[in-house]
């Protein structure tokens, strides 16, 4: 059986692992005034966003229209047995909706002419932390592993991945509606690096820090208590524009938890564009690995 898994960029997986899996990513698209971007790494690269960001430009994101998602799918339904469609937090943006209005849509069209296999899932997970449920989904598809395992996985991963962020500056999440003013105005004042994790989907603050470097200790401590065979496991990290800190990160997960394979990348400009430059992230599941025979 020949399945197709297809993603999202808010997925934030590095080139060579979608080429090496052959992932399909749907981009995203951003604004900066009347100008527009296709979320590809080409058309803006998140580096240069986050650089100016820092100097005060304000970029907007917009999710996947079901018309994109459309063109996507039809491309795939003819050639695959199965099409899966894993997409980012359903409570951050409408995109997995996007998606499924899109399956409708095509249901509709093609009622009484043609059967095909389309799903949708909401992962309820966020940059790498869909990225690595994702690269689960696509090894499981290589290997031969039926639709009903690779939706099992998937359920499984998403429902026991846990995200652990800090961000370098709260303006940018003020900027996204995720903390106040004010928080955002006297937490610049006393230096304060929030920690933030995912619940149902939702990024939410629930500690705060005094100094980047103690938030970056906290979030090694975060992973021990909360990990389980972390020597087992693939570590995702992700960093905005900050490979010292994401390297630092490594460095001290491997020496306080024992980890022992990370994967590394930049956020996705979509995601950047909320969280700003300086944010860093770990992703590990809270079970441990498990295989879906």
């Amino acid at each position: 059986m020949s399945i197709k898994i297809i993603t999202d960029s808010a997925c934030s997986l590095p080139k060579k692992v979608v080429e090496d899996l052959d992932i399909t990513v749907v981009p995203l698209t951003l604004y900066l005034g009347d100008e527009s971007f296709i979320d590809d790494g080409v058309d803006i690269e998140p580096e240069a966003m986050m650089n100016e960001m820092k100097e005060g430009k304000v970029y907007k994101t917009s999710q996947v229209s079901p018309a994109a998602f459309e063109e996507v799918f039809e491309k795939y339904i003819d050639i695959f047995d199965s099409v899966i469609y894993i997409a980012f937090s359903s409570e951050i943006s409408g995109t997995y909706q996007g998606g499924v209005i899109a399956k409708n849509q095509l249901l509709e069209k093609y009622e009484g002419v043609k059967i095909f296999d389309l799903e949708v899932i909401d992962s309820k997970c966020v940059a790498l932390g869909s990225g690595l449920v994702v690269k689960w989904a696509a090894e499981m598809a290589k290997n031969q592993k039926t639709k009903e395992q690779i939706i099992e996985g998937v359920e499984y991963f998403s429902r026991n991945m846990e995200h652990i962020f800090t961000v370098d500056d709260l303006n940018y999440l003020y900027r996204g509606g995720r903390v106040s003013y004010t928080s955002a105005f006297v937490g610049g004042l006393l230096n304060i690096k929030p920690i933030l994790n995912v619940e149902d989907g939702k990024l939410v603050p629930f500690e705060k820090i005094r100094s980047r470097k103690k938030a970056i200790k906290r979030i090694v401590e975060i992973v021990k208590e909360r990990g389980v065979n972390l020597d087992s496991q693939l570590i995702g990290i992700n960093h905005g524009n900050d490979l010292e800190g994401a390297e630092l990160l490594k460095k001290m997960l491997m020496e306080e938890v024992g980890a022992r394979e990370f994967l590394i990348a930049t956020l996705p400009a979509v995601i950047a564009a909320h969280t700003g430059p300086g944010t860093l992230s770990a992703f590990f599941l809270s079970t441990g690995v498990k295989d879906f025979d």
